[in-house]
This record gives C-alpha cells, sequence and structure tokens, in this order.
C-alpha cells in the first residue's frame, strides 16, 4: 500500500486504529487518477515520512502543508526535495535558520531524509497533489488520515518536539495534549511570512536542549553537501 512495508510499525498502527480501509480507497483514487493527470509524489513514495521513521523512533514532528506540486520535486517528505533538485524557498529559509540557530552551513542538498532517519518525522497534511495545482487534494480525506496519525502519536509517545510553522500546521495544536511532549510555534518559513516569527525562532536548538536536559542525544541537523 504505497509502498509501506505490511511489517513496518506504522502498517501495524493503521491497522490497530482502523486506518487501512480509508488508505486503500485513497491508493485506489490515486491509481485512478494518475491514469488522466499527473499526481505527485510518486505512489511508492506518497508514504515516505512514514517509511523512513518507525512509529516507535518518532522524536520531531515538523508539519507541512501538501506536497511540492512541480515536476520532480516530492518525495514524500515534508518541505524536502531529492538531491540535485533546486532547493525551494521555504527550504532555503529554514537552512538560514539553522545556520543562524547553530551555524550549520548547507550546500545545495534539499534531501531531509538523513533527518528522517533520526527520527523526524516530516509529515505534510496532505499527502498528494495534482500537478501544478497546489491543495489540490484537500477534498481527498487526508487531512482526517493525518490528524489521526498526530493524534495518536501524541498520545503513545512521550518526549517529542512537535514544531508547528504557519496557521495550518498549528490547525493540529488542539490534538497534542500530552504534557510530555513539546510544541515550538512560528510563523511559516515561506518567503511570505518568515520574518512574522520563524526567521530567529531557534527551534532546532530549543529541540536539541529538551532532549540533552532529559538525557536523549541531539538530532544532527546537518546534511551531506553535494
Amino acid at each position: 500500500m504505497f509502498g509501506l512495508s505490511d511489517n513496518s510499525s506504522w502498517y501495524k498502527f493503521f491497522e490497530h486504529f482502523k486506518l487501512l480501509e480509508g488508505l486503500r480507497i485513497l491508493e485506489n483514487r490515486y491509481v485512478s487518477e494518475s491514469t488522466t493527470k499527473i499526481i505527485y509524489p510518486p505512489k511508492k513514495e506518497v508514504l515516505n515520512a512514514f517509511n523512513l521513521c518507525d512509529f516507535r523512533n518518532v522524536r520531531v514532528v515538523i508539519i507541512g502543508q501538501d506536497p511540492y506540486h512541480g515536476a520532480g520535486q516530492a518525495n514524500g517528505l515534508a518541505f524536502s526535495v531529492n538531491m540535485g533538485v533546486a532547493l525551494p524557498p521555504s527550504l532555503k529559509n529554514i537552512f538560514k535558520e539553522i545556520k543562524r540557530n547553530l551555524g550549520i552551513d548547507f550546500g545545495l542538498n534539499g534531501d531531509l531524509s538523513p533527518w528522517a532517519k533520526q527520527g523526524v518525522f516530516l509529515l505534510n497534511t496532505i499527502l498528494t497533489v495534482e500537478d501544478s495545482k497546489p491543495l489540490s487534494h484537500s477534498n481527498w480525506g487526508w487531512e482526517t488520515f493525518t490528524k489521526i496519525c498526530i493524534e495518536k502519536l501524541d498520545k503513545h509517545n512521550d518526549g517529542i518536539v512537535f514544531m508547528l510553522w504557519g496557521g495550518n500546521a498549528k490547525k493540529i495544536k488542539p490534538y497534542i495534549k500530552n504534557p510530555n511532549n513539546l510544541i515550538l510555534e512560528s510563523s511559516h518559513p515561506s518567503p511570505l511570512s518568515v520574518y512574522r516569527g520563524f526567521d530567529g525562532c531557534s527551534h532546532f536548538s530549543m529541540c536539541n536542549d529538551f532532549f540533552t536536559k532529559s538525557n536523549r542525544s541531539p538530532i544532527d541537523w546537518s546534511l551531506p553537501n553535494n
């Protein structure tokens, strides 16, 4: 199903919370509409955030809205693009803030999978999009699916840092109720709103301070440069 192994902890999670049937309906719609439309990301990468970040190992949740809608951009991880793809403006601003906050330099590599493999869950609230049509799949039911994932993740996992950037991400705040988890909020890193609070938010050092205070290893926010 969307490339997700039935042996993964997320598959068992979907099964336990009765989300599998809804996912099958979404997959069938993806396949059907792909016959006449171009849809991103590729079908096997739609659940990439889940494939690369095991349910039991989620340490940070970063919320995006929907996938990039240009050819070759979306890879199933919020804000991420594959190596060799030009960096989108929001990702450039994320890198600028990490540079300001932690002194880490970035090159042209926008593949965030090394973050995901450390437990950074890069989740869009909508997981598919039609070519050149942002929010075109906002009526598919993805938001309900991802809201349940966030709600159950918060309930069953302690010590998670939720980074909520912008109005869309902040809509999930009411579903984060575990007092052992940390919520960090700011504006969205897009050029239209980065100056309203994302620039200078220091979320990345705050996240790592949260981990070190509980004797857990920090996230290595650096990436291999290409």
